[in-house]
């Protein structure tokens, strides 16, 4: 996209930096957009997330409250919208974007967020980015920044997105007015029409769920059966869901704050990721039920539900994860389960080689673009490639296959990733299955009784806009 630094290039540091003194500047900047500029820098410079920079810089000058909440939309819709944003500065801006300065650039995208997509009045939306430019970038700037920003001004969001997808075929359409890279968008399409959506209905759909995309995602808690009762939650405030048995959205604040978040006993956890976990639990399968495997259990969230769901039934779990710092998370998420859950450093395509038909339920949540939690991570889109696609493609098989030989006959493996493109999901289950010969898929729909349109089956694709999840995909394997 225009004006986006790839991650790895050097940043355009005082291309156009003010050459006055920084005595001579003024110092005034709203500390709200402050942190969200921060933000934004941290992202474009140091490959930063959003979602783990923010709040520490929140928590750091002491900004709660309403300020906090402006903030946080202010840097993770600037960040959503980059791609929209950097179209409408393109017609603003004298030069290409590329020749800006980052940080001004940055600055421009908040400002714009501020103009186009909050109900901040125009005259404070233009001086406040005029001054977080200033301040953190000098005079020099200054002027630039509120020229731009008054030409972004003169017409609203919807006047904008009209000029800017006239003429352009529906899905590029789409993808400019949603903000989101057309590779995509194409693949969304994609992979809804895989889904049986109808042609006539395709591009309304599109639009739905790339607006689902946009829309922060509210937070969820899982209260981990055994351990916490969901009722201990919604006392604390949550409200119960009707989609997962043991999930509370949670309204705003810090989840951390909650005595079960900080005992291991309750924790932050999608509903999508918690219904993979509880259809794992509860696939019929043949045989005895006492050894359960997470093959790639970093950072632990879904492996500290198996524990809890194994617990009962008097199942161990073992959670086998490769890299050091994920590994000790997932020991952190598990901590109160004691000796039920055991966690174990490997690589999990050798688990199925060194251990052959140990295991009677096995979870492979293995690692995917992310490309359905794009409304959890608002720089993921930006920085996701259609290479990567390709490149993550044998190991998704090969951690499948190792689940399969690792799954003794009769037992049940769950295919589990976190996007619906095509290429990470069904074709992966329909290759691994058609090489072996000695699996075959279970429907997985009767095992997500809260939720409806599910399509034809066997595998489930959960969507935000229909079922208010991460767009996590679920295969059930059995091993002949």
């Amino acid at each position: 996209m225009t004006g986006d630094r790839r991650p790895g290039q050097p940043a355009r540091s005082g291309a156009q930096r003010s050459a006055q003194k920084p005595s001579q500047r003024s110092r005034r900047a709203d500390p709200s957009r402050q942190a969200a500029y921060e933000t934004l820098r941290a992202v474009a410079v140091k490959d930063a997330y959003a979602n783990l920079v923010l709040p520490g810089l929140l928590r750091e000058r002491g900004v709660t409250g309403r300020d906090a909440a402006f903030a946080t939309e202010l840097a993770y819709g600037a960040l959503r919208l980059q791609g929209l944003y950097d179209a409408v500065l393109a017609r603003c801006v004298d030069r290409p974007l590329a020749d800006l300065d980052d940080g001004v650039l940055d600055a421009l995208r908040l400002g714009t967020h501020q103009l186009l997509g909050m109900r901040v009045p125009p005259h404070a939306a233009v001086g406040e980015t005029v001054a977080l430019v200033r301040a953190n970038l000098g005079g020099g700037p200054g002027g630039l920044t509120n020229a731009v920003l008054r030409k972004v001004g003169e017409r609203d969001l919807d006047a904008w997105v009209h000029d800017l997808t006239a003429g352009l075929a529906p899905v590029e359409a789409l993808a400019t007015e949603h903000s989101h890279p057309l590779w995509i968008a194409r693949a969304l399409r994609e992979s809804l029409a895989g889904r049986g959506v109808a042609a006539d209905r395709l591009d309304a759909e599109l639009g739905q769920l790339l607006a689902a995309d946009n829309t922060a995602a509210r937070v969820t808690l899982v209260a981990r059966p055994g351990l916490a009762d969901r009722d201990e939650l919604v006392l604390a405030g949550g409200e119960p869901s009707p989609r997962s048995p043991y999930a509370v959205t949670w309204p705003g604040g810090d989840p951390g704050q909650l005595v079960a978040v900080r005992e291991g006993r309750a924790g932050v956890q999608d509903e999508g990721s918690q219904l993979m976990a509880i259809a794992l639990a509860d696939a019929p399968i043949q045989g005895r039920d006492e050894q359960w495997l997470d093959l790639c259990a970093g950072p632990g969230g879904k492996a500290a539900l198996l524990g809890a769901l194994a617990a009962p039934r008097g199942a161990h779990l073992t959670a086998t994860e490769q890299a050091p710092h994920r590994a000790a998370l997932v020991r952190s998420a598990v901590a109160a389960l004691g000796d039920v859950v055991e966690v174990r450093r490997t690589d999990g395509r050798e688990v199925g080689a060194d251990q052959p038909g140990e295991y009677d339920r096995v979870l492979v949540d293995a690692p995917c673009t992310g490309l359905g939690a794009l409304r959890r991570r608002p720089e993921a889109r930006w920085r996701r490639q259609p290479a990567d696609v390709a490149g993550l493609a044998p190991l998704q098989r090969a951690l499948l296959d190792s689940a399969l030989q690792a799954v003794r006959p009769g037992g049940v493996v769950a295919y589990v990733v976190c996007s619906p493109h095509v290429a990470e999901t069904r074709l992966v289950v329909d290759d691994v299955a058609r090489r072996r010969g000695d699996v075959v898929l279970v429907d997985a729909r009767p095992l997500l009784p809260g939720l409806t349109d599910l399509g034809d089956g066997p595998t489930v694709q959960l969507w935000p806009h229909r079922h208010g999840t991460d767009a996590m995909f679920l295969a059930l394997l059995r091993r002949q």
